[in-house]
């Protein structure tokens, strides 16, 4: 806090107002203090009032998911819960909405609670953020996709392997015209399953129908009622995140297409077993993703400083009938 009074030419408790928001500091001279805070990436430390270890953890783990709502993150979550409190940690938690200026406001207020580490799933390729706390000596662990420029433990599926698989898996019943309907291309684990199928579908000579950018259950039910009213309509879905499987599976059993038209999701889904036909998916075990991302950093937090590890999760591959409808 002194740095940031002789940056900003201001009095220590000036840059106090400012930082915790107490008292009237007039605005040109809080946007100096703010400014010097941004040059100095000094952080506020919540915990400062409080009782500390005397190695100075605060035996605590910041989590930033994309949407605790979605049931891949939920499942992350949990394996994240599970391996720290084994160890006696607790995790503080948010969603980032895969909303990079969210990205940039969550990551320091996780470094002001003073967490002993960070596992984060990106939401924009900026590494600044991330690079501050990392510069600061947090340990960070990106779980799920990782970020060019940033040198940092990452816990990974392979994308685009399972994505060019699961398109066989269609071409190999004959199928030539398949739709790939996948999440935002921002996000670079849909990028990599949009690659995998455009490498299946570039060798097997099969027509490619990309629709991208669906974020939602409602969007894909849209875009399916939509798309198969083309001429000719595509004979098979892949249906490359579990969202928007559920809105394919939705848009065609509402068109009474589900018998008829072959589904591969990637991500297994709820319930995905027991509808009819059952629903053939490049399955992930989110928990064990955020079990080991978590475990990753837990030995990072002890002490480990051996080289940056990837982990590539394997994914299994599902076959339950909808993903082997022929083409009629």
């Amino acid at each position: 806090m002194k740095d940031v009074a002789r940056e900003a030419g201001v009095g220590i408790k000036t840059v106090s107002r400012v930082v915790n928001g107490e008292g009237y500091v007039g605005e040109a001279t809080a946007a100096r203090v703010r400014a010097a805070v941004e040059r100095l990436a000094y952080r506020r430390d919540v915990s400062a009032g409080s009782l500390r270890r005397a190695d100075r953890r605060t035996l605590s783990i910041g989590l930033l998911l994309g949407d605790v709502s979605n049931p891949f993150d939920a499942q992350v979550h949990r394996g994240v819960e599970d391996a720290a409190g084994a160890a006696g940690f607790a995790v503080l938690s948010a969603s980032l909405d895969e909303d990079p200026d969210r990205e940039r406001e969550l990551v320091p207020t996780m470094g002001s609670y003073q967490v002993d580490g960070l596992i984060v799933m990106p939401a924009g390729p900026d590494p600044t953020a991330l690079q501050r706390e990392m510069d600061a000596g947090m340990p960070v662990v990106l779980v799920d996709r990782g970020v060019d420029g940033l040198d940092t433990d990452s816990v990974v599926v392979d994308n685009q392997s399972g994505a060019r698989l699961a398109t066989e898996h269609l071409i190999s019943y004959g199928h030539r015209h398949i739709a790939f309907m996948g999440d935002r291309q921002f996000l670079p684990t849909a990028r990599m399953r949009l690659e995998g199928y455009r490498e299946a579908c570039w060798a097997a000579r099969a027509a490619t129908h990309i629709i991208p950018d669906l974020s939602n259950e409602y969007l894909a039910e849209t875009a399916t009622r939509a798309m198969l009213q083309a001429s000719p309509a595509p004979t098979a879905i892949f249906a490359a995140q579990n969202l928007v499987t559920i809105g394919v599976v939705r848009a065609l059993r509402s068109l009474g297409l589900e018998h008829e038209i072959a589904v591969v999701g990637f991500d297994d889904i709820s319930l995905g077993d027991l509808v009819s036909p059952a629903i053939t998916v490049i399955a992930q075990d989110p928990h064990l993703i955020g079990k080991m991302a978590a475990e990753r950093l837990l030995a990072r937090i002890g002490g480990d400083t051996g080289p940056v590890e990837q982990i590539v999760v394997p994914t299994s591959f599902l076959v339950r009938g909808s993903g082997e409808i022929p083409p009629p």
